[in-house]
């Protein structure tokens, strides 16, 4: 049983749908002008804009990251050789060995947390979140070489933490997985982004499939609408941080996010 003080017929948003679309557009925008998904922005603002419980606001922030995903991959794919991705299926089998049970375990937490402590570590993870932000935008990012005896168990200790951290959250996890694949694996970030969504896709099915078998998963059911036109919103920008790319310096734009998810990570763990 959840601890979520949620009434059994779940928040229905009683938001008009422009708004919802043009909440979409926006989170888009920004992830797609750093290349993320934007899922970090989503959740604060699914909570604080539209007034969904911690976990139900959890679920949705899912399942909409899980469509996103489901919509770049062939995208991301096409884009580069065929052969890339496959010829380092091995980093992502390492990696998908500890972030399939890491996502299990984090939605199995994250349901049975009471929503007080629960919007406190989501305003923890906000905090990682930043420093994983600029960390991988404003760090030169090396290799450890590390033995293949020492890469394993790492990578499957960082798969865990990256799928608990991604299943409470709702989040993809390609903020933690492509400098992880960076650090740990030698790969180039191209590469990592690919070996990124292959691991992604399958940790959040994990985190999904745990999350269905709690109640506050109606969520879903009474929101179908509003989260079929926030992912619209969502691709729609995606599309047009895509094209704008580069227009703003990272300088500029890496140190303003960072301010945003700072201050959704105050106003989370401010949240009653």
């Amino acid at each position: 049983m959840t601890t979520e003080q949620t009434p059994l017929v779940p928040l229905r948003s009683t938001h008009s749908m422009p708004v919802v679309f043009a909440s979409g557009a926006a989170i888009g925008v920004l992830g797609g002008m750093i290349g993320l998904g934007g899922a970090e922005f989503r959740l604060p603002l699914l909570i604080s804009l539209f007034g969904f419980a911690a976990l139900s606001a959890v679920i949705l922030n899912k399942a909409m990251s899980l469509v996103v995903v489901l919509t770049a991959l062939p995208a991301r794919l096409a884009a580069v050789s065929d052969s890339e991705p496959a010829a380092h299926w091995p980093v992502a089998v390492n990696l998908l060995a500890g972030s399939l049970l890491g996502a299990w375990t984090g939605a199995s937490w994250a349901v049975r947390m009471r929503s007080s402590t629960l919007y406190k570590v989501l305003a923890v993870l906000m905090l990682f979140m930043t420093v994983a932000l600029l960390f991988t935008h404003f760090s030169t990012l090396g290799t450890l070489d590390l033995p293949l005896e020492a890469q394993v168990p790492l990578g499957v200790a960082a798969g865990f933490g990256i799928g608990v951290v991604a299943a409470i959250m709702g989040v993809a996890g390609g903020e933690l997985l492509i400098p992880t694949i960076v650090l740990l694996f030698g790969q180039d970030i191209k590469t990592a982004g690919s070996l990124s969504l292959l691991v992604s896709l399958p940790t959040m099915l994990m985190a999904f499939a745990r999350y269905s078998r709690d109640g506050s998963f109606a969520v879903l059911g009474a929101n179908r609408h509003f989260a079929l036109v926030m992912i619209a919103g969502s691709i729609a920008g995606a599309v047009l941080g895509g094209l704008l790319l580069g227009v703003f310096p990272d300088v500029v734009l890496i140190p303003v996010l960072a301010v945003i998810l700072l201050v959704s990570a105050v106003k989370l763990a401010r949240h009653d």
